[in-house]
Parts: C-alpha cells; structure tokens; sequence
C-alpha cells in the first residue's frame, strides 16, 4: 500500500487519509480540499468548501449542477416554468430517503423548507427572499411561488447549503462510508434511487476519497502522486504552484466573477470619511498587482459590480477614466496631508488577510501603495481586529443582485450604505428590465461614492487535475460535484 513520505505526516488529517488501496482498479480517487481539516464535517449555514462539497454528495437538492456548472436534474427529474417567471413547478422522481420511506412532494417540500430557513440571514438567504410559497399540487409535485421574477433561481436551488435532509440524512447521489480518514465515498446504484438500472454500473463506479488539507500539504500531495486532484485554490496559496514545480498542464483555473477586495471595518479616524476611503482605492496599483500575482488572464477592475455581467446597462463604468494612477496619488496624497496637517494622526492601516505566500505579494504590494500616499500598513491575521478585510467570494450567479447583497447592511460586515440597499430593494421589486438595470446601478453608483468596498478585480480559483482524472471541466462557478469523478467514462 502506498503511504506517505515523512515530509507530509505533519498534517495529521492528511495522513491516512489520501492513502491508496491497493492497485489503481480497487484505488479510491483521491480529492484533496485546501482548507482546515476540521471542516469538512462542518454543518451551518455558512460551509467551508469542502463541506460544501461532502453535502452535496450526500445531500441532493430538487436540482444539481454537472461538472461543467449546468443545472441537472436531482430529488426532481423534470421541472416547468410558468409563462409570466412566477411558478417553478418540480416533478420528484421515484425513490426513498434513507430511513426507507417514499420521497414525496411533502416531505419534499417540509426539506426544502428547512433548508432555506436554516440560511436566513445569510447572503445565500437573502438571494432566496424571492420565493414566497412552497407547497405541494401532487404525491410528488411541489411548486415554488416566486414574488418577483427570478432567472436564476434554479441556479440558487442548486447550491449545496439547499440538499434537502429527511430526518437528518440526504438521498445521495453518494453515500459516506467513512468518515474515519476524510470522508470515503461510494455512488449508489440507480436502481436504489428510484431511476433506471444501468447495464455496465459495475464496471463503471470507483470509491472517492474527499479530504481538507492547507494548502502547501495539498501541493506536496499532488506531486508525490498521492492525490490526484486539489480543488479549492485560491489567490494565497497560488505561488506554491512554481515553487513546487507543479507542471503548468495540471494547473486549471475557473474564470469565475464575484467579489476581490477589500471591506472597510472601521469606520473612523482617517477612514471615516468617505473620500479618505477613496484615497486608498485611488492608491492601488492594479497592474502592478496582476504583474507580482504572476497569474495569467486575472481581470483587475476598479468596479464593485463586476463589469459585463448580465442586466449591465453599462451606465456605471471603471473609476477616474483618463486619470493616470501618479494623477489618482497625488489627489490621495493631498487628503492625507490635510488630514495630518490638522494635527491629526493616523495610525498604520491594519488589513486582515489569510496566510500563505500569495497573500504575503498580496500585502507586499498593497503597503507599498499605501506608502506612496504617505500610510503606512500593518498586516494582521483573519479574526484579528482590523481595518481593511479581504473579501473573497466567488458568485453563485453573474447578476448585480448578487454583489449588492453579499454588501447589504445585512451581510457585508463591515461599513455598508443604507441608500443602496433601498436602491436594491426598488430594483428587485421593478419588473421593467430597463428600469430594474438602471436601479441596480444607482445603488452600485451609491456603494461606490460610500467606498466602504474597495475592489481588486474578480476572485482567483484554481485546481490541480492529474491526467488519469475524468470528470472535471472548469466552470464559472468555481464547482466541481464529486459524482462525476466517481463515474469512468463510458468507452
């Protein structure tokens, strides 16, 4: 049995857990998650990645996503939509819950309901506040009333944290094994799901192994061979890639939109005032940033929306245009110096960022900025009291609404504004396109005259595939379910 190098056996949760099984027929694939190794089991409304992962393996929603990020069938085979977007009516398919009783359309519909209660107050709650009735028309129809249009509610349906749970458990399309060593998983037979036998299941399925390891342990696995694909990459730990020689073929990246920047959380001293806060956005050399980040095609963008998105009437556009980036530090340095010539201090500017070495270039290049416009920058860590705090959250649909809630005054956790969360509200209750779009960019003009956000670019995702693995295709969602990995091609 293949084992570890003594290298690796400091992370305990990686030991043991990314072992083989003998030779590569009887071999689980091996799924290394960067992140802690205490959450993989984690439940809650809010789920690191690789619980995320783990529940939608064994917590099937009404729908799903395929490798590729597109919406499948799950708990319902078919579905319409009414004429007027309103009415999301689901038939289930045939099948049990683990206990043994029918899937029907009230258990269904008692699960479903748990669920979205379960991510009230949450970002992902406050995109579902559109749904305004669920109930049940049949044995095995439910339909979702919708007050306003939603185009994307299959895609939020879809999303792991709504698997529907029947007295605790899910209905697969996988079930844990073990969850000894990481959590060993194992597809369940058609059949066993209310659907079709399929000839060849046999020869097709593989056990899947899914374990959450940092970062630099995942990288080492992947080169000793002992895992066969990371997934969960992100911005801090994307330089270890050249240091460990990772060959440039196995490294993916999803070209994903959503949130890269940093949140203002204290709102007083220097960064009260709204045009200081711009003084620091003004500071930022994105450029030079993309350059230090060395990652090729990342989009920087002076936008909290990101631009071209759908709905985008292209009304708000990238700030100071024709301002060079020595024009915007000269007005940055102007406000420092009023501010200081008053008699008033300012001390160094705490930004909170996660470890690793991509997050130390991070740093690097933002106190250099800083100190071009006479602050300085003092780093401190994740759950540390800051000032500035990196956002780092990948969209689970490319539209306005989404960045305009995860920045509610509900959500954003740190400074917000008011005005643009009433501007949100009017534009989700607008059912004119036309009138909606220019609503949702009033409120994006009000978050950024408010700099309390101050935006980066688009997030950075990225996975390590071997050439043996099946069943991973990059997506603009950054997801990548389990079951297709478990499945060999059919030949």
């Amino acid at each position: 049995m293949p084992s570890f190098r003594p290298s690796l056996i400091a992370s305990a949760a990686l030991l043991g857990a990314l072992q083989g099984c003998g030779d590569d027929s009887a071999r689980p694939v091996e799924v290394a998650v960067i992140g802690d190794p205490g959450g993989l089991m984690a439940t809650g409304p809010r789920l690191p990645a690789s619980a995320q992962l783990l529940r939608s393996a064994i917590s099937e929603g009404l729908v799903g996503f395929d490798e590729q990020g597109r919406v499948t069938p799950a708990l319902a085979d078919r579905w319409i939509v009414t004429d007027d977007g309103l009415s999301y009516i689901f038939r289930l398919r045939d099948g049990t819950w683990p206990d043994g009783s029918e899937i029907t359309g009230e258990s269904a519909r008692a699960a479903l309901l748990r669920a979205i209660a379960a991510v009230r107050g949450t970002p992902l709650g406050l995109d579902l506040a559109v749904i305004g009735e669920v109930r049940t028309m049949a044995g095995r129809v439910i339909e979702i009333r919708l007050d306003r249009q939603s185009p994307d509610l299959l895609q939020l349906l879809a999303q792991p944290e709504l698997g529907l749970l029947n007295r605790g458990r899910g209905a697969g399309p996988m079930r844990l094994v073990s969850s000894k060593n990481g959590a060993l998983l194992r597809l369940i037979a058609p059949e066993d799901r209310g659907l079709p036998a399929e000839e060849d299941w046999g020869e097709r399925v593989r056990r899947l192994r899914l374990a959450a390891i940092p970062g630099g342990k995942a990288v080492e696995a992947f080169n000793a061979g002992e895992a066969d694909m990371v997934l969960g990459g992100r911005v801090e730990d994307f330089p270890r890639l050249d240091a460990s020689g990772v060959p440039r073929g196995a490294i993916r990246l999803d070209p994903v939109s959503g949130l890269f920047g940093l949140m203002v959380v204290r709102g007083d001293g220097f960064l009260g005032k709204p045009e200081n806060r711009e003084a620091l956005a003004m500071a930022i050399d994105r450029d030079a940033l993309a350059t230090a980040l060395n990652i090729g095609g990342w989009s920087s963008t002076t936008r909290v929306v990101n631009p071209r998105l759908a709905g985008d009437d292209g009304s708000v556009g990238e700030r100071w245009p024709g301002r060079s980036l020595d024009d915007r530090r000269a007005q940055a340095s102007k406000r420092v110096d009023e501010w200081k010539s008053g008699g008033k201090e300012i001390a160094p500017i705490r930004i909170a960022l996660p470890s690793g070495p991509g997050a130390d270039v991070l740093f690097k290049r933002l106190a250099a900025d800083l100190e071009a416009v006479g602050l300085k920058a003092r780093r401190v860590g994740s759950g540390a009291d800051t000032d500035l705090r990196l956002v780092d959250t990948v969209a689970r649909y490319a539209r306005a609404d989404w960045f305009l809630n995860q920045l509610s005054c509900g959500n954003a956790r740190g400074l917000c504004s008011p005005t643009a969360d009433q501007l949100a509200t009017k534009a989700q209750q607008e059912s004119d396109p036309a009138k909606r779009a220019d609503l949702y960019a009033q409120a994006e003009a009000q978050l950024t005259i408010a700099n309390n956000y101050l935006p980066l670019g688009v997030p950075i995702r990225w996975s390590l595939v071997s050439g043996g693995v099946t069943g991973f295709a990059v997506n603009p969602w950054n997801i990548h379910p389990l079951v297709p990995l478990a499945l060999k091609p059919r030949r």
